[in-house]
Order: C-alpha cells, then sequence, then structure tokens
C-alpha cells in the first residue's frame, strides 16, 4: 500500500485557485500494475463518487480491478482531504493538487480534462468551466479588462 501525490505545474496568468470541482470531478489516470508492470493503455477515470468494496471486507476505494496480464486484485482511492487549489503564488512550480492511496498498482500518468475552475487574481471573476486538455486555457476577466490564461500545463507523480 502507497500513497501517491499528484503534483500539478502550469503558468498562471491573472488567475489563481485553480481546482478540480464537484465529488464529481474525473481525474484520468493511466495505472501500472505492482505486480507484473503491465500499463492500462487506456485512460481510466476515478471520481470521488465512485466507492466499490475491496474483497474480504476491507473498507472501499475509489475503482477496484483486476489485472488483465496477472489477474490480480489493485484498488485506487481518492484521498479527499488531500484535495488542494493551485494558486497564483504556485505558478511555473510544482505543487500536490491530490493524494491516491494505491494497493497494488501506481499511477504513471494523468490527463486533465474538463471540470477545473479558477478565479480572477485581482478581481471576483470565476471562471468555472475550465477544460485542460490541450494543456493550455484563455479567457477575458471583463472587471480587471485584462486576459487570464493557464499554460504549459504539466505534471509528475511522487511518492508520499
Amino acid at each position: 500500500m502507497g500513497k501517491f501525490g499528484l503534483q500539478f505545474k502550469a503558468t498562471l496568468e491573472n488567475v489563481t485557485n485553480v481546482r478540480p470541482v464537484g465529488d464529481d470531478f474525473r481525474w484520468y489516470l493511466k495505472l501500472k500494475c505492482g505486480n507484473c508492470g503491465e500499463v492500462s493503455d487506456k485512460w481510466q477515470y476515478i471520481t470521488l463518487l465512485d466507492s466499490m468494496p475491496l474483497k474480504g471486507g476491507r473498507g472501499s476505494a475509489s475503482m477496484v480491478q483486476k489485472c488483465k496480464l496477472c489477474s490480480r486484485e489493485n484498488s485506487i482511492d481518492i484521498l479527499r482531504d488531500t484535495i488542494t487549489p493551485y494558486n497564483a503564488e504556485d505558478s511555473e512550480r510544482f505543487k500536490t493538487m491530490v493524494q491516491f492511496e494505491c494497493r497494488g498498482l501506481e499511477p504513471v500518468d494523468f490527463q486533465p480534462q474538463a471540470g477545473f475552475a479558477a478565479s480572477g487574481a485581482e478581481t471576483t471573476t470565476q471562471f468555472p468551466e475550465i477544460n485542460l486538455q490541450e494543456k493550455d486555457w484563455t479567457d477575458y476577466d471583463e472587471k480587471a479588462s485584462e486576459s487570464v490564461g493557464i499554460y504549459e500545463v504539466t505534471h509528475q507523480f511522487i511518492k508520499c
């Protein structure tokens, strides 16, 4: 069993408080089996709403799956209390945005998609529907009369 942190990094222009929105936010991951090393070829997503029982009545996890190659049962759980926004002062630095508790697998890739939100850095303007799949996002803050953006989105995983 191990904990892995998803670290987010981006260049922020006139925005702050970049965050995933809602319990139905989809974390798209590629996962590697800790037993045989098989990496999923398709993106799989987990949400806080997902809850599957663990074998032997040991609680639950966001996702429980059997490895296609070795048939080992693995699980991953989102640690709700670790979800943290990425703020203006974090710009251009890696910051852990969420942690996952993993049993028998580890996350090896992350694909940001829709479901992010942000706030104007100097205004109360809200940007509620941000899609980061293209690794860049731009908009305009009417209250500040300036462009806003999230650029060069990248990530890494760390063992916690």
